[in-house]
């Protein structure tokens, strides 16, 4: 249900000037964040929670958290 939600509104996915480069640092990569974490979340094992005021996406090795009614990557980890 959460995940359908997000993919629904998957254009309106984005992320702060601050956001790119805390998501990048925290997940070790060098390309765009927003579009990286979209792939994750297409990815058919990403699971997709929801509490409180965030989503909360689990996929491969990492967590990413999208605040649920602005659609914002805040941040995104390793496990």
């Amino acid at each position: 249900m959460h995940k359908e939600t997000l993919i629904e509104n998957i254009d309106k996915i984005h992320t702060t000037e601050m956001g790119v480069g805390r998501i990048q640092r925290n997940l070790e990569i060098s390309e765009e964040p927003v579009s990286y974490c979209i792939s994750k979340l297409k990815q058919e094992n990403a699971r997709v929670t929801k509490e409180g005021k965030n989503y909360y996406i689990e996929v491969d090795d990492c967590r990413i958290t999208v605040n649920s009614s602005s659609f914002t990557i805040i941040t995104a980890h390793k496990k």
